[in-house]
């Protein structure tokens, strides 16, 4: 028969609770580490894993498929690509105009001399 205590495991306790106080998970483990520590750790294990020899290194093919998969999934999302490609007309158009901008002030300054 159980007690008390194995019955309602870690409801008296905090130590045991999965959430915080604000209802949210607590951060536990590695994502309760600050950034310099995860990035610290991670390094080891990649240095570990190449001297192992069981590191992936991507070759140029499989970068350019992993690219083309990337690319592809970006430009089903029609709204996000219109949305670049009106910044980039809005910048080309700006370059443009400060280019011809600074073309006029030099013949203006060709003129006088």
């Amino acid at each position: 028969m159980a007690n008390s205590n194995e019955s309602g495991k870690g409801a008296d306790n905090p130590g045991n609770a999965q959430k915080s106080g604000s209802g949210q998970a607590a951060k536990r483990g590695f994502a309760a580490m600050d950034q310099n520590q995860q990035r610290e750790i991670a390094s080891k294990g990649g240095q570990a894993a190449h001297q192992k020899g069981t590191a992936h290194e991507f070759d140029s093919e499989e970068a350019r498929r992993a690219g083309q998969k990337g690319g592809e999934a970006v430009s089903r999302n029609r709204a996000h690509m219109a949305d670049i490609g009106r910044k980039g007309g809005e910048s080309r158009q700006s370059a443009q105009r400060a280019a011809s901008a600074a073309a006029k002030g030099n013949r203006q300054g060709d003129k006088e001399g």
